[in-house]
């Protein structure tokens, strides 16, 4: 068949579907990426094909209203602010969506853009398939995961669940019926389409480990957690010589790498810097979109690597929790230390706590050179973080993900 997969936001929002958009190609499918300009090497160099959306979701960290959410963090205040922006790009996000999935035979519809999605496919008159990397359906197991990961209690989760998805609901549907008209389909409010969609039980695949987040006792059919889809990487990518020769003349660093996130504080560079001399580590930093730069005889510097490559050779990573960046610290069974900053990494980095597999939450926003060095520390010196890591990672590698989306295809 051919396969469109239609994805917005950040790196981590992309590089999932491009393993699995590999293992839907190898199975004989033609697959398409439907995503922001920023990723088309991304795409294409999976082998895929790559069509446009608009936005440009890193010049949009460095906005002031960008650099404002990462000030505010999660909680209540960093969500409202979240939703309050989100409802600026969705017009364009709707525009964009009007010339896509012309030629093809089933959609598979990311977090943010299946609310939209929905509408094309019934004007294209195909079949789709939700594939999320966050678990958003209503529950009484967790809260919403833009809220972290506090329970309110059974009752009161599911009420919450409920309530985020009404929110949501009212942020797109401006975008919705402006992409109806466009398409020539009828005005009907999201939140209809929406509920005549839970009503058919449509389907709704979240590539989260269930050994991670299992899914929840409470959900309806349809909505399953799948597992890890993995990011495609190059089979002739090699390692520059700087960096395997300072992972074989010492012993196992720490990463430092806080992936698409451009707005980081303008004294990140030195609180982690502190830090990291504090704990007394060696250190390997990933610039990412915030081109984080640290010095240090026992530092080094590196731009884009592999993380399936990386992760295994180090002794613990410091991230911000994103849902990519904690998915390929699991699977590398390495113990994290965690700075969330924004919209679900609070809930991410509860999480690897909850699992023991890493080490109390660092918000970003309040970040102090002393207690980043203690949690490092702790990861490092209670063997206890890394052999849970490993046992977990082991669960992880009996799954696979693809293959379920593969066999959930109409």
């Amino acid at each position: 068949m051919r396969v469109e997969i239609i994805t917005a936001g950040s790196r981590g929002d992309v590089a999932p579907y491009t393993g699995l958009g590999r293992t839907l190609h190898a199975a004989g499918h033609q697959v398409t990426v439907t995503t922001h300009r920023n990723f088309t090497d991304l795409v294409t160099d999976a082998g895929l094909t790559f069509r446009e959306l608009p936005g440009d979701p890193h010049a949009a960290q460095l906005t002031p209203g960008g650099r404002r959410l990462h000030r505010l963090g999660g909680g209540l205040r960093g969500t409202a602010e979240f939703v309050r922006q989100g409802r600026r790009y969705l017009d364009d996000l709707g525009a964009g969506l009007v010339d896509a999935g012309t030629d093809a035979d089933v959609l598979l519809l990311a977090t943010t853009t299946a609310p939209l999605g929905y509408s094309l496919a019934q004007r294209r008159g195909i079949p789709s398939v939700g594939v999320f990397l966050q678990p958003v359906a209503a529950t009484g197991d967790f809260p919403p995961v833009l809220l972290g990961d506090r329970s309110f209690g059974r009752a009161g989760n599911r009420a919450l669940g409920r309530a985020a998805g009404a929110v949501s609901a009212r942020v797109y549907d401006g975008a919705s019926r402006r992409l109806r008209r466009r398409l020539g389909l009828p005005p009907v409010p999201l939140a209809a389409l929406l509920a005549q969609a839970e009503a058919e039980h449509w389907p709704v695949l979240v590539g989260v480990s269930p050994s991670v987040l299992p899914r929840p006792t409470d959900w309806r059919r349809g909505l399953e957690m799948a597992g890890y889809w993995w990011p495609a990487t190059d089979p002739h990518w090699t390692a520059p010589p700087q960096l395997t020769a300072f992972l074989r003349d010492g012993p196992p660093p720490v990463l430092v790498t806080f992936g698409s996130m451009a707005a980081l504080h303008p004294q990140a560079g030195t609180v982690i810097g502190a830090a990291l001399r504090r704990a007394g580590v060696r250190a390997i930093v990933q610039a990412g979109w915030g081109d984080l730069r640290i010095d240090g005889d026992d530092v080094l510097g590196i731009g884009e690597v592999p993380h399936d490559w990386l992760l295994p050779q180090v002794a613990a990573v410091v991230h911000h929790a994103g849902a990519g960046t904690t998915a390929a610290g699991l699977r590398a069974g390495v113990p994290a230390v965690t700075v969330p900053l924004i919209a679900d990494q609070p809930f991410w980095a509860a999480r690897l706590a909850r699992l023991g597999v890493g080490a109390a939450p660092l918000p970003g926003r309040r970040l102090t050179a002393g207690a980043l060095a203690a949690a490092v520390r702790t990861v490092l010196d209670q063997p206890e973080y890394a052999e849970r890591a490993r046992r977990l990672a082991e669960r992880i590698a009996a799954e696979d993900g693809s293959a379920r989306v593969l066999a959930a295809l109409p």
